[in-house]
């Protein structure tokens, strides 16, 4: 996760609210229904946040709320189109229920905006070779796709 984490800090971070914090923590203590409760409140007290809305969207997959997460992910690419991590989350979301070919743009764009650094490189690798299989080409590095199922998503 600390990956992800490095993806969503910006220069907002130091005006996280405390409940931010807190949900966090509870996302590590593996306690995902408290930590969806921190992330709203820290929501409102920063509308809009993106990297909020992310968070409630991991924890909306990693609780089985798959509908909302997708919709919270589109909420956020609607209003923060070159967010990396919304585009990443809801590819493998669309995947996994089904919708290969909506998820192919969200791969795409994920790739433009990729996370750098070791600590993405396995994300950034699935995300190339997921996107190949989908569409048969070769992924982005000219390494032909491999065959076989789709991985699922680590959420």
């Amino acid at each position: 996760m600390a990956w992800w984490q490095r993806l969503f800090n910006n220069s907002r971070e130091k005006d996280r609210t405390p409940y931010y914090e807190e949900g966090l923590a509870l996302v590590g203590e593996e306690k995902p229904h408290e930590a969806l409760t921190s992330f709203r409140l820290a929501l409102k007290q920063s509308p809009g946040d993106e990297v909020v809305l992310q968070q409630i969207a991991m924890v909306y997959t990693k609780i089985g709320m798959t509908d909302e997460a997708i919709k919270t992910y589109r909420h956020v690419v609607k209003k923060h189109p070159q967010v990396a991590g919304a585009h990443y989350g809801l590819a493998f979301l669309l995947v996994r229920t089904g919708k290969d070919v909506e998820a192919i743009p969200h791969l795409r764009m994920f790739l433009e905006n990729a996370p750098v650094g070791q600590a993405a490189a396995e994300h950034v690798s699935h995300a190339r070779e997921t996107l190949a299989q989908l569409t048969g080409e070769e992924d982005h590095r000219g390494v032909p796709s491999q065959s076989g199922a789709i991985q699922d998503e680590l959420f």
